[in-house]
């Protein structure tokens, strides 16, 4: 007579040898090194303990389930706080869907808006006004401008886009949109991203 299996105890051994061997794995792994498992379908990998901070790590996690979820190519969040000339701003953006930023180069947005901005000029008045708000004299000396008028010629294309706009409570003075600060100070974050050395080094002036 054959004698019955009891599935359910050996399911139980093998999920427990399972957990040994992880556990063993886990130990083998340096110190603070982020931990990675992959998901069900193997698309998106998880990662475990990629941050010092856990709820940072945690969030990570989350971001890694909820492309998964969602079948998109990513999910952004990032949220930041800038003060600067008796102004703040705040901004929370979570789960921003990649494919959606991928978006702005198809439909050309991303030209646009860097080829707005995309002088040295410009870019000063933007810092400039980004420290404080200023008028268009205190503007030509601050960025090293010849002239008023040259002034207004990069302002133009920065006040069309509502980039920059003449202050409320005083017409002579011009400062950044608030809810255009957090784009600039993002853009720069990405540009310090693609600029960093750590890995690999780039030269950003052939071309």
């Amino acid at each position: 007579m054959l004698a019955q299996r009891d599935f359910g105890v050996e399911i139980d051994a093998m999920k427990q040898e399972l957990a040994g061997l992880k556990a063993r794995l886990d130990a083998l792994m340096p110190p603070g090194a982020p931990k990675e498992a992959a998901s069900l379908s193997g698309r998106i990998h998880i990662m475990e303990s990629m941050h010092p901070d856990r709820q940072l790590s945690e969030k990570m996690k989350e971001l890694c389930i909820r492309t998964e979820e969602r079948g998109v190519t990513g999910l952004v969040t990032y949220l930041g706080v800038f003060s600067s000339g008796g102004r703040q701003s705040n901004w929370i953006r979570n789960e921003v869907p990649a494919d959606s930023l991928l978006a702005l180069i198809e439909n050309r947005t991303a030209e646009k808006v860097l080829a707005c901005i995309g002088s040295s000029d410009r870019l000063q008045i933007l810092l400039a006004l980004l420290r404080k708000p200023m008028t268009v004299a205190e503007l030509v000396e601050a960025c090293g401008l010849h002239s008023t008028g040259q002034a207004y010629h990069h302002m133009k294309p920065l006040l069309a886009a509502d980039l920059i706009a003449a202050e409320e409570n005083d017409k002579g003075r011009y400062v950044v949109r608030p809810h255009k600060v957090q784009g600039i100070v993002m853009l720069l974050a990405g540009i310090c991203d693609m600029a960093d050395e750590t890995h690999t080094r780039g030269c950003w002036e052939e071309g």
